[in-house]
């Protein structure tokens, strides 16, 4: 992942050296001594040149030379031995001379001195070159000098300036794609396809897009369920409700012997109202944050439904299979309504004289519950039908709401597992959780 915290900082790091090695050249440039010996042509090879002519030719060649230098560039040039004596007259005069020594003080003159020490290779003899340039001539020579760093500084202000541009387009372009996001999601018209560009990148952009899909698929799926839960229950409270307005309208105009009979009728629509609510409710509480995971206590868990099961229905049998050394982390009250649900369910099909087969068992790290009866089962076309809220398979007798499957499937999804529904080859129908056994967080 090309982390964007580095491209920053080595684009900020790149800026500010280049920023530095350019203020260090264009303060070398700014009238330094060495920059004036190194870069003015009236001094380039002077030192060299004189030193061969006074060497070979004499004083007057090397005199010379030093006037030619002087009608062309406005120099004068000193050159002084060992000992300070002159070498050659110079082009300097005695009166300019007096009336530098007057001054003292280099920043009144009206030219500057700059001084250099040359050793000729040929005799071993050190020479002490002295610079005068009228300032009118050095300041046509550093505006010309100054061009190339100038316009080199130009250019980096320039390509630091585009180089902003791009990089802040790179952090707006991102975020302005997310706002019209967290727009659209606010609105319900979210698509997830808005973002895919974005989620390919390799950066932390694409990181956030692709937290932002799997939050944004989540939320829509949680509203599309809660649309068709409220759909689904207005469905379903209208049965109870319409029996109970019609047993209340034959109340008002039976007899009293009459009524007598009717009042078990709305006490059983009332009950089954009642239960109707209490697993919408148990239903709905699956959504809230059910707190940090705690260790549960499996073997007793297991026990207490068995308990619940042979007391609600004496004539069942159920048998628990628990394997040994088994460390389960979640929420045992969600845990426990769950397998509540399952164990009812097969204790409304499963016939008379074989027991109902509890199991708990490891399979990697995760655990599987299942509960397994030896009724019917169920068409292999409705198997992935199960657990949707309301959904009953066609041709039950028994009473439900389709709610018991729905519970069990959260649960299982609370937990960071899944609810799996199969025909067993012998016969009877299997019911699995699958869970984690240490859920990070509630799902």
């Amino acid at each position: 992942m090309r982390s964007l915290f580095w491209r920053i900082f080595a684009s900020f790091w790149l800026a500010f050296a280049l920023v530095a090695g350019l203020s260090l050249l264009l303060g070398r440039a700014l009238n330094q001594d060495a920059w004036i010996l190194n870069q003015h042509p009236a001094l380039d090879g002077l030192a060299e040149h004189w030193a061969q002519l006074y060497e070979q030719r004499g004083k007057g060649a090397a005199q010379a030379y030093l006037e030619q230098r002087k009608q062309q560039f406005q120099i004068d040039v000193q050159v002084l031995d060992d000992d300070g004596q002159a070498l050659v007259n110079g082009t300097f005069s005695r009166r300019a001379a007096a009336f530098e020594a007057r001054q003292g003080d280099q920043r009144h003159l009206p030219w500057r001195r700059l001084t250099e020490e040359y050793h000729s290779p040929a005799t071993g003899t050190n020479y002490l070159l002295i610079y005068r340039i009228a300032h009118r001539q050095l300041g046509t020579w550093h505006r010309d000098s100054l061009f190339w760093p100038l316009s080199a500084l130009g250019i980096a202000l320039i390509v630091l300036s585009l180089f902003s541009l791009l990089l802040t387009q790179s952090f707006t372009r991102p975020l302005q794609r997310l706002r019209s996001a967290v727009h659209d999601l606010g609105q319900t018209s979210y698509q997830q396809t808005s973002l895919m560009q974005l989620a390919n990148r390799r950066d932390e952009f694409g990181v956030l897009a692709q937290d932002f899909n799997r939050m944004g698929a989540r939320l829509q799926s949680l509203i599309s369920s809660q649309r068709q839960l409220l759909r689904d229950v207005s469905h379903e409270l209208r049965s109870p409700l319409a029996r109970l307005r019609i047993a209340l309208a034959l109340a008002e105009r039976a007899g009293p012997e009459e009524r007598e009979q009717l009042w078990p009728r709305l006490n059983l629509e009332c009950d089954r109202l009642e239960a109707l609510i209490s697993e919408i409710l148990a239903l709905a509480r699956l959504d809230a944050d059910p707190g940090p995971a705690e260790p549960i206590d499996l073997a007793g868990l297991l026990s207490k439904l068995q308990d619940d099961a042979q007391l609600s229905a004496p004539q069942q049998q159920v048998r628990i299979h628990l394997q040994s050394g088994i460390k389960l982390y979640g929420w045992a009250e969600i845990l426990e309504r769950a397998l509540d649900n399952l164990l009812r369910n097969a204790l409304r099909f499963n016939p008379s004289g074989q027991a109902i087969e509890l199991s708990a068992s490891l399979h990697g790290a995760r655990l599987q519950l299942c509960v397994r009866d030896h009724g019917p089962g169920v068409s292999a076309e409705l198997l992935p039908k199960l657990g949707q809220a309301f959904f009953r398979a066609p041709g039950q007798s028994s009473s439900g709401h389709g709610l018991g499957l729905a519970i069990a499937r959260r649960a299982a999804e609370r937990h960071g597992g899944a609810l799996s529904f199969s025909n067993a080859p012998d016969g009877g129908f299997i019911a699995c959780l699958e869970l984690p056994l240490q859920p990070t967080q509630a799902n």
